[in-house]
């Protein structure tokens, strides 16, 4: 067993409504740098005791092609995907089926020819629903900016939104990955384009590390206000969860236990309930972000949490914020 393994081994919780279907609209694989997370790994999560009946991968620079024309080098992270959908899609590994959809990366700063490079995902599986441009960019190099390593406004660049409008062309969706200072961008962009389905990652990484350390309570406020204006577009849906990585401030991962999911809510409750209530459930959905938030607490744990988050929500909302509004979104045929 490896050192993370055996740290979240410290924390075994029972499992609350363990017949609840689950979507799990963001999680990752890849396997680099002595760190696997495939197949296996996901579905020793997914199977440690709560319904999950389905999964969205989310892209993370896995398996790109070695060869081949260099914009088109993405493309090899729906082929690695797709093979691993087609694997839990034969039964052979469960009732949960991994990566029904598949949310992976084009450049959108090519502008126009970034066509050509959506079509090629589209063209391997209709499993491909859309992709994710990461733009996390801070002022401050005490913060990491994306693996795509943005430019400050790029959602506002004239050339990024020229390649974002090709999505909207083929029905494609749009994950943004950003920092809580950019959220009003990420505003401006939906609103500018509101035929298109944009996915808002994470709560807008509200940072709690570097400049931003021990200003939760300022930062809140300004956040929440962000989140009502982000909202009010209404081709915008907000997935819950990606809040306890290191750069939110919260600082589980450095204890010598993993957090409980009494601990996670009562650090990060109110972000949650905020959202749900400016999205509405039909818009919102939970997510792991596995394995990154396996840093702080076990995918069992984290799925108590929001669980105990949602108590006081009605059959027909917790059915919209488990499964319902994922499975919509992210256009999955379940029966």
């Amino acid at each position: 067993m490896s050192e993370q393994t055996n740290w979240l081994a410290q924390v075994v919780e029972p499992i609350l409504e363990p017949a609840l279907p689950i979507c799990d609209p963001h999680h990752h694989l890849w396997d680099r740098d002595g760190n696997r997370y495939l197949l296996d790994e996901l579905l020793a999560d997914t199977g440690s005791g709560h319904n999950v009946v389905s999964t969205v991968f989310v892209e993370c620079m896995s398996m790109y092609r070695a060869d081949g024309p260099e914009p088109l080098k993405v493309v090899g992270e729906t082929e690695f995907v797709n093979g691993i959908a087609a694997m839990s899609a034969s039964g052979g590994y469960g009732k949960t089926r991994a990566c029904r959809a598949i949310v992976s990366r084009a450049d959108l700063n090519l502008g126009a020819a970034v066509g050509a490079v959506l079509d090629a995902h589209m063209a391997i599986t209709p499993r491909f629903k859309g992709i994710r441009h990461a733009s996390a960019w801070d002022a401050s190099p005490q913060i990491r900016r994306s693996h795509t390593n943005p430019t400050q406004g790029m959602l506002l660049d004239k050339t990024f939104r020229t390649g974002f409008a090709e999505l909207g062309k083929r029905g494609l969706s749009f994950d943004a990955w950003l920092y809580h200072p950019q959220i009003g961008e990420l505003t401006d962009l939906a609103r500018a384009f509101p035929g298109t389905t944009i996915v808002f990652d994470h709560f807008g990484g509200p940072l709690g590390i570097g400049p931003y350390e021990g200003k939760r309570a300022e930062i809140f406020a300004q956040w929440k206000k962000d989140v009502a204006a982000l909202a009010r577009c209404e081709n915008v849906v907000a997935k819950l969860g990606g809040l306890v990585m290191p750069i939110n401030g919260f600082d589980f991962h450095k204890a010598l236990r993993p957090a409980t999911s009494d601990q996670l809510v009562s650090a990060t409750r109110d972000y949650y309930l905020h959202a749900i209530d400016c999205f509405g459930p039909s818009r919102a959905m939970f997510e792991s972000n596995f394995p990154v938030d396996k840093a702080s607490c076990s995918y069992a744990v984290l799925w108590n949490s929001f669980k105990k988050i949602a108590s006081g929500f009605s059959k027909a909302d917790k059915a919209a914020l488990f499964h319902d509004t994922a499975t919509r979104v992210y256009r999955i045929g379940e029966v």
